[in-house]
């Protein structure tokens, strides 16, 4: 059903930590917007220009959502899980042509069931998946109620019980409507570079900065002082000793010995190399640190930092304001299609010649008269009857 396939997909969006986020409302869009729209679009024979305007909807509904619900909100809550569940309910309910009173209610029927708490991470529990796929799923399913004539709450955001009174101590109610019309946030989004944590990635970027300039080993490196902003101690922190690939992605260690040892951290690296012990190694000798430039600047610009004390006694800084993947430093077309290649052809999800056919079908997704299957049926079906 649409609704399962939502929630199929929006985990496995979320499992490679390889999703764009926006940067002041810590959220990662694609993931719980993407897969309700493309599963109802499909069920209903949606235009592509219909999928992509909805998909626009909940990028903007979401990104509002999430700056709505400040710093405070993000602490303890993953803002995916929470401000997600609204996004996947704006962008189905424009593909459903709910009116404004409808999508007021499908809103209030979502929020009451946001949800998603930081906890898992310091068990290397699996639930950061799970706040994605209860996300687009949940969002779909209010929509749908909606449509169907099931009332929500019509102040879930601002209302003395609501998502703010809730779940934030510094949420601004102005943000929701922040230039609305004219300020296009999907285009704030970055494209992540690193398969990791987005918060490991300025110091990441500044580290390698050093290591290239001065031609430095992972050897010649006595210790590693990361400056972050407080966003980045909160979810990292916990993470001390990481016990699974997915884990890893949130110790910045770890990050940090893959950029030192292979000059990158991607997929296949953590799957190899988290335990290494020469990744191991040096995840002991770095350190996070609170730098005020770093957290007042946070979340709007993620600046990195680091300073490289090295084992002949030279004390090195690092900087970087623009991470690569960010607006003022994107990806090019050719890195994107890379990138959607190397996805999804890990671990034998498709084939390269099968993504060279969806990414042509990407870029040209708006003139499509209708959303149909990405991948050929016949070999789904083949894959399924040779499983059984």
């Amino acid at each position: 059903s649409p609704m399962i396939a939502a929630a199929v997909n929006a985990a496995s969006s979320h499992f490679a930590e390889q999703d764009d986020v926006h940067n002041s409302s810590v959220f990662h869009p694609a993931a719980v917007v993407i897969p309700p729209a493309l599963a109802v679009a499909q069920a209903i024979g949606a235009s592509g220009r219909d999928l992509v305007t909805a998909i626009v909807a909940g990028y903007e509904v979401g990104i509002r959502v999430g700056e709505f619900l400040g710093r405070s909100h993000y602490q303890t809550f993953h803002t995916t899980g929470t401000a997600g569940t609204i996004a996947a309910a704006a962008a189905v309910g424009r593909l459903l042509g709910l009116s404004g009173d409808r999508m007021q209610h499908a809103f209030g029927s979502a929020g009451t069931q946001a949800a998603g708490l930081w906890e898992f991470l310091r068990d290397a529990a699996d639930s950061k998946q799970l706040h994605c796929a209860h996300a687009a799923a949940s969002g779909l399913a209010a929509a749908h109620l909606s449509h169907a004539g099931l009332t929500g709450a019509r102040r879930i955001f601002e209302g003395p019980q609501g998502m703010a009174a809730g779940m934030s101590t510094d949420s601004d109610p102005a943000r929701l409507v922040d230039r609305l019309g004219s300020r296009w946030a999907l285009a704030e989004t970055s494209f992540k570079f690193h398969a990791s944590c987005r918060h490991t990635h300025p110091a990441a970027d500044a580290l390698l900065s050093v290591m290239t300039k001065e031609r430095l080993k992972a050897d010649h490196v006595a210790r590693v002082t990361a400056r972050v902003h407080k966003g980045a101690i909160d979810v990292l922190g916990p993470v001390t000793d990481p016990q699974t690939v997915h884990q890893s992605k949130f110790s910045m260690g770890t990050v940090l010995g893959l950029i030192a040892i292979h000059g990158r951290a991607a997929l296949t690296d953590f799957d190899r190399d988290f335990r290494d012990p020469k990744v191991m190694s040096f995840r002991e000798r770095v350190h996070m640190e609170l730098d005020d430039e770093v957290d007042s600047a946070y979340p709007v610009r993620w600046i990195g930092k680091v300073t490289v004390e090295t084992t002949d006694g030279r004390r090195l800084e690092g900087r970087v304001d623009v991470p690569k993947g960010d607006p003022g430093n994107t990806l090019e077309r050719h890195e994107l299609e890379d990138k959607a290649i190397r996805l999804g052809t890990y671990r034998g999800g498709a084939t390269e010649a099968e993504m060279h056919s969806v990414i042509a079908r990407v870029w040209a997704l708006a003139r499509a008269p209708g959303v149909t299957r990405w991948l050929e049926a016949t070999r789904d079906e083949k894959t399924v009857v040779g499983r059984r």
